[in-house]
């Protein structure tokens, strides 16, 4: 037999495998997705997403969906609006994908502390942001208030003070310090036959997306059962040794109001609001009576040194027959934002 030498061998007769991995150009091209269903997220758990689907007024139903790989890292919270393809049925076994998410009116958001660059976005496309703090059992937390409020300024949203157990404490001497702020509030106590205030309280949420935020044990989720009936979210006690409440709520969930009305976003208790993320100046655009003060100041001002142009500005009269009290209630915000994050739970 005849054979032929290493020599004889060119690159010709050596058969090369392909390698299948990336052979295929890939396309910038994405699938347009002409058929994708629009939906409003109501909830979230574990990479699973809860979606309100509803194509006309007569076919509502509720979809189980998960993100598409083509989002990549790009997060999905409550009150998104998205669209989805798949099986959007929304059967008990079936599986929808997310594959657009639809550019966001407002976004609020948190850091675990005040040096976390790491931003959490909370919910999605809110217009409200309502603060439940209890007068009592436990105690109210100015600082954490506070934060909550600065986060609302920042998210471009309308800050609502919620009271609770007012039968237990009179709400004056606390709502005296808020009163620069020009803060709405609503203040509920129990009584025999529910909760009083709530009316008022409805009448607030009224056509609004509104977020309610607050620690644990305030009462949030009283309130939202109160509000919608059907919710059936779990009431916790508070500690009497420690004076702090329970997580009840483990997860954010978007309810509608009796007669679609609006929506209310229950949120679990927080003990900390970290505002690493904000931009002190965004919160300045909320005291329109200080603001022009700040054009006098020199650069980089902190709004609560000695060279601050704003104690100028409130001394000539500039900013109203309010303006030292508003002008501390604005440097009490910033040194909300500016401080520890373990001082918001104090």
């Amino acid at each position: 037999m005849n054979r032929r030498q290493t020599s004889d061998y060119d690159e010709s007769d050596v058969r090369i495998r392909p390698n299948r991995r990336g052979s295929r150009p890939r396309s910038k091209d994405r699938p347009s997705h002409d058929d994708a269903v629009p939906g409003f997220v109501v909830a979230v758990d574990r990479g699973r997403f809860t979606v309100l689907v509803a194509e006309d007024d007569a076919d509502e139903r509720v979809v189980t969906a998960m993100k598409a790989r083509e989002l990549g890292r790009r997060g999905i919270a409550v009150g998104d609006r998205v669209l989805l393809v798949g099986d959007t049925t929304g059967g008990p076994d079936a599986l929808a994908r997310i594959v657009r998410v639809s550019p966001r009116a407002s976004v609020l958001r948190r850091t675990a502390d005040d040096t976390d660059p790491v931003e959490r976005v909370i919910v999605a496309n809110a217009d409200q942001l309502v603060v439940v703090s209890s007068l009592a059992n436990p105690e109210p937390r100015p600082r954490l208030i506070d934060r909550c409020l600065v986060a609302a300024y920042d998210a471009g949203l309308d800050p609502l003070l919620v009271l609770t157990k007012a039968d237990l404490v009179d709400p004056s001497s606390f709502l005296e310090s808020y009163a620069p702020l020009q803060v709405p509030y609503v203040v509920t106590q129990s009584v025999d036959d529910g909760l009083e205030g709530l009316e008022t309280l409805c009448d607030k949420l009224i056509g609004r997306v509104s977020v309610l935020v607050g620690h644990s044990g305030v009462g949030k989720s009283t309130l939202v059962n109160a509000l919608v009936p059907d919710a059936r979210r779990a009431t916790g006690i508070v500690n009497d040794v420690t004076g702090r409440g329970r997580h009840t709520s483990t997860s954010a969930v978007a309810l509608r109001l009796p007669g679609e009305q609006g929506w209310v976003i229950d949120t679990p208790g927080v003990r900390s609001f970290g505002l690493a993320h904000v931009d002190l100046e965004r919160v300045i655009v909320h005291f329109p009576d200080l603001e022009p003060g700040t054009a006098q100041c020199p650069r980089g001002c902190t709004h609560d040194e000695e060279e601050c142009a704003l104690d100028e500005w409130v001394a000539s009269g500039q900013a109203g027959p309010a303006g030292a009290s508003r002008l501390e209630s604005l440097r009490r915000l910033l040194r909300a934002r500016s401080g520890e994050a373990a001082e918001a739970a104090g």
